[in-house]
């Protein structure tokens, strides 16, 4: 078996080559998101294109570099030029690409993003073009979309398995202290510092110890996970053999679910290539340290991301979260000691071990160190992940990094930490990104969701969605999260279909207290959080729902109604009517359109397909503001050609 200085030697040397032998490459992200958005035409069509121009050129199939609005995303490196980012690539503009870059001298700069630098340890790849570069830390993404995550070489050529090779030669007290001066925090949702749970779990006298990987990314507008599985699978397994390292264990897992079948792939592949490369397995780089990786598929429920339940998941036992103490590093998985962590979290050890302690520790606020990663969503421009240091405002991710919120709307708030994150306004904007603060402010960090919502948003409907999804996946062991959490949202759907009382409010609160007390896991505990959070910094939109009966963003369909402006419309255009599934919107006598309230289910066609020139369909709240008598007896409104 090679010694791993000569698998570096010839990792090094591919990915030297790569760039340096004079042929053109041609990096494609060929991630979920990016085939969603039609990479692998893209991809399809450049491997024609280049056969029929007889244009030699290698295609490299990447993961994403997490910007999604600008998917597919094609980086040319070319001798004599820089790497140059071509966004939303379609297969109608390949060919002049190749035509006009590959073949020729012309770069189409009209269709570039902008070049892509950087690409080393000192300098993570970056797009120095798009502004948000200068507020962005690619830290644990910084190989995201431009290696090949099913070549291990490009991983290893790029220091990967560095840290392993370091770690291998100090005592296990020396890395955990390593990762506990470092003071990386849990990113799975919880925080808890890594360090202090490794140490607590080494020093657990009982036999065999267990690693396991918690990949089951279930919150809605999450993708941060599946991205660094899909796009950088060896960080994750060399963080994971780093802490089977320490703990002398023999055996890890991967816990995934089924809806992750390209991230399973790759990770299938980047486990057989270790174990080929003698980095995972029996006696790894000749050290008699042995150790595997399972990845074990999941049906994919939300309450398996609760450790105890996770564990139970993989024993073949329903997923039901269990009464705690013992905690996992005493008794975990099979009732052994368990190193149980998120997907991020694992990846960062290979950095803080490879770059020291002191690297990381720089990074971030007082009680937050290192980066954060984030899944920017919702009513945001340039949506996708955004890595930045811990510390940095709301307002830089959502202005500076996401550009503002999309089609010139207002910012009205933001969803952060999942469904059981809590939801902060426009006035929290100045809040810096990291545990404590969030805490603070009734918000929490958990894995990374964050959705942005603008004043199209009705602040209690969104909270009677994120509500829903808990109640619906709740396991249903204790009664505080299966009853109250049911309670709360039958509250808040008598509130947007127009029942609400005016004790309702307080009742809320009441029940979401009571919960977050009474409940068994962290599900439960944190299920109210966003309607205490919607209630306590958007509490006049309740009340408009409850006293006024009026939905001031114009969304619950109890609390509006459609209505035609006869002033506004042309007399010649039927769009409305020919929409119009229930047949309620009638010609009028003089012509102009007529909305029937009892025939109107409120689908919303008509004011869809009304020209833009008219506008003359709108929504009003509340239903007693429509003007009476819908069609009027008098002369009709003026015709606009007159």
């Amino acid at each position: 078996m090679m010694t791993f200085d000569e698998i570096k030697q010839n990792a090094v040397a591919e990915w030297e080559s790569l760039e340096q032998d004079g042929i053109p490459v041609i990096r494609i992200g060929a991630a979920t998101s990016d085939r969603a958005a039609g990479a692998l035409e893209v991809i399809a069509e450049f491997e024609q294109e280049l056969a029929r121009l007889k244009v030699e050129a290698k295609i490299v199939p990447t993961g994403s570099v997490g910007y999604c609005n600008y998917e597919p995303l094609v980086i040319i490196s070319k001798p004599d030029y820089p790497r140059i980012c071509y966004n939303n690539v379609t297969p109608d503009v390949v060919l002049r690409l190749v035509e006009g870059y590959l073949k020729e001298d012309d770069p189409c700069m009209e269709l570039a993003l902008g070049t892509l630098e950087g690409g080393d340890d000192d300098t993570p790849p970056h797009i120095p073009e798009l502004p948000r570069s200068e507020h962005e830390f690619r830290l644990l993404l910084r190989n995201c979309g431009f290696i090949d995550p099913e070549n291990i070489n490009h991983y290893i050529a790029l220091s990967g398995y560095s840290a392993l090779t370091k770690a291998l030669e100090m005592n296990p007290t020396e890395i955990v202290e390593e990762i506990k001066q470092s003071g990386l925090r849990g990113r799975g949702g919880a925080g808890f510092p890594f360090g202090r749970k490794l140490e607590a779990c080494l020093k657990s006298v009982d036999t065999p110890k267990y690693v396991i990987c918690n990949a089951d990314e279930g919150d809605p507008g999450a993708f941060m996970d599946r991205i660094v599985l899909e796009s950088d699978p060896h960080a994750v397994l060399e963080g994971m053999i780093i802490c089977a390292f320490v703990l002398k264990s023999s055996q890890g897992y991967i816990y995934t679910r089924m809806e992750y079948p390209l991230a399973v792939q790759r990770l299938k592949t980047a486990i057989e290539q270790a174990k080929q490369f003698g980095l995972l397995g029996d006696n790894i780089l000749g050290t008699g340290f042995n150790f595997d990786i399972e990845v074990f598929q999941a049906a994919g429920a939300f309450i398996c991301g609760e450790s105890s339940a996770l564990m139970y998941s993989i024993e073949g036992k329903r997923g039901f979260p269990r009464v705690r103490p013992p905690q996992s590093i005493v008794s975990g998985f099979r009732q052994k000691p368990t190193q149980l962590n998120n997907v991020k979290s694992f990846a960062y050890i290979p950095v803080i071990i490879e770059r020291g302690s002191e690297f990381f520790a720089n990074i971030g606020s007082d009680g937050s160190k290192g980066t954060a990663v984030f899944a920017l969503a919702g009513k945001v421009k340039n949506v996708g992940l955004v890595e930045v240091p811990m510390g940095t405002t709301l307002r830089t991710i959502v202005d500076d990094i996401g550009g503002g919120v999309a089609d010139g709307k207002i910012f009205k708030g933001v969803q952060i930490g999942g469904p059981s994150g809590g939801c902060l306004p426009e006035s929290f904007l100045d809040t810096p990104i990291d545990f404590d603060s969030l805490l603070e402010a009734g918000a929490m960090m958990g894995s990374g969701g964050m959705i942005i919502m603008d004043d199209d948003n009705c602040m209690v409907d969104a909270a009677r969605f994120f509500l829903d999804f808990t109640v619906q996946e709740s396991c249903g062991k204790c009664v505080p999260c299966r009853l109250g959490t049911t309670q709360m949202l039958s509250i808040l759907e008598d509130i947007v279909g127009g029942k609400g009382k005016s004790e309702d409010i307080e009742q809320l609160g009441a029940l979401g207290e009571d919960i977050i007390a009474g409940s068994l896991c962290g599900l439960g505990k944190s299920a109210p959080n966003p309607v205490l959070t919607t209630i306590r910094y958007f509490k006049a939109e309740y009340e408009a729902h409850i006293q006024d009966k009026r939905c001031p963003a114009l969304v619950c369909r109890d609390l509006i109604t459609y209505y035609i402006i006869p002033e506004k419309c042309y007399r010649g255009c039927e769009h409305c009517i020919v929409v119009c599934p229930t047949e309620a919107i009638v010609e009028h006598p003089q012509r102009y359109k007529v909305v029937d309230q009892e025939k109107c289910v409120k689908c919303g066609n008509c004011l869809e397909v009304c020209p833009p020139e008219y506008d003359a369909v709108v929504k009003i709240s509340p239903i007693s503001e429509v003007p009476p008598g819908e069609i009027p007896s008098g002369e009709a409104p003026a015709d606009k050609d007159e």
